[in-house]
Formats: structure tokens, C-alpha cells, sequence
């Protein structure tokens, strides 16, 4: 085959560290639109981000010449500078340390596209402890 192909889509949940709820309502759209700009800019396309104050949801197209934990390092990096620059949070903003990445197939953009959309209407009914051992256990994995 002379040419490559590839569509590799990707659901990303992490964590302030802490799990404190520092991202406000009135900086989140900031916060998520700086995090989409640094995943473009390393080849990967954004469908959604989203989440709630203490933890982030993101839909994206993996750049297949990089891998989830480069890519990872990069956006949590320079999203928490960002943070901090721009002085968005009373207290100095970092992420939590650990990830979880899923792959999602073509036939469940949909499905996955709404949850995140969604995630203030789950967290009414749902922690997120709750929400992600549901995930973990949806793609056949358990917490450590």
C-alpha cells in the first residue's frame, strides 16, 4: 500500500491534582479552548472537551507519530502553565499525575460525543468516582 490511512479516535479523562474543583464555569471555555488549540498544533483534531471542576473530558483524533503518553505530557503541561500565567486559579494549578484513554470506534462517536457533551447532567445523578469505575468497567479494566 503506497499511502497510509489512519483514524484513531480517542476519549481522554484526567484530574486536577487533588481532585480539587478549580476550573470555574467562568474560565473553562479559556481553559478547553487552550487545550484544543495545543492539540491541533500536534496534529491531532478535537471533537469535543468538556467536563466539570475537577476533572476534563476530551474526543480527539490521535496523531499516529505520536503516542498517548507524549501527547498527554504535552497537553497537561502546557495547559497548567497556561493556567498559572494567566493567573485563572487562587491557588498554583496542576494536573493529577495518572490518565485514562480509551479508543473509540467509529460507530460510538456519537454515543461518547453526547456523554461528554452531557457530563453536568451525569455528575446531578453521578460522583465521579461512580462515572469512571463505569468507564473502566465498560472497557474491561479495573482500578489498581
Amino acid at each position: 500500500m503506497s499511502h497510509s490511512y489512519y483514524n484513531l479516535w480517542i476519549h481522554l479523562v484526567f484530574s486536577t491534582k487533588g481532585r480539587r474543583p478549580l476550573i470555574a464555569e467562568n474560565i473553562q471555555n479559556q481553559i478547553y479552548k487552550f487545550m484544543a488549540g495545543e492539540l491541533n498544533e500536534n496534529g491531532c483534531s478535537v471533537k469535543i472537551i468538556n467536563g466539570m471542576p475537577d476533572h476534563v473530558h476530551i474526543l480527539f483524533t490521535q496523531n499516529p507519530s505520536m503516542s498517548i503518553a507524549q501527547i498527554v505530557k504535552n497537553l497537561k503541561g502546557v495547559s497548567s502553565h497556561r493556567i498559572n500565567q494567566n493567573n485563572f486559579t487562587p491557588l498554583k494549578f496542576t494536573w493529577q499525575t495518572g490518565y485514562a484513554a480509551f479508543s473509540v470506534s467509529e460507530s460510538q462517536l456519537k454515543r461518547v460525543y453526547r456523554y461528554i457533551l452531557n457530563q453536568k447532567k451525569h455528575h446531578i445523578k453521578r460522583t465521579f468516582e461512580n462515572e469512571f469505575n463505569g468507564i473502566l468497567k465498560i472497557n474491561n479494566l479495573s482500578r489498581d
